[in-house]
């Protein structure tokens, strides 16, 4: 044990000298070509909707594991449609997040859209 530590140190120190650093790193702009707030704001959104749809199966998923697996037991069943109910709201308010969005604009008059 009191070697593993020296080593993995010396090797943190002089791992970067060994690594290539002949190729040119280029981070793109991850809002792409939108620069103004709308597109921003969408972007958001999207990036949004595309996690919450890989989540919310999951979440269901695990919440009907917790059920299954409760054995009786009243708090971990509450626990598990809490969980259940809180995700159907969550991603019920992601899908509509473009609707309102969408609203949001014609409430206030923004042009274009």
């Amino acid at each position: 044990m009191k070697r593993i530590l020296p080593i993995l140190i010396l090797s943190l120190i002089f791992l970067p000298l060994f690594v290539s650093a002949e190729e040119i790193i280029i981070i793109e702009n991850p809002l792409g070509e939108g620069t103004q707030f709308e597109d921003i704001i969408d972007r958001i959104i999207d990036f949004i909707f595309r996690i919450a749809i890989i989540l919310a199966p999951l979440m269901v998923v695990i919440g009907g594991v917790m059920i299954a697996t409760a054995a009786g037991n009243p708090q971990q069943v509450a626990r598990a449609r809490s969980l259940l109910i809180w995700t159907a709201i969550g991603f019920a308010i992601v899908l509509l997040s473009k609707g309102i969005i969408v609203i949001i604009k014609q409430l206030l008059g923004v042009q274009g859209g």
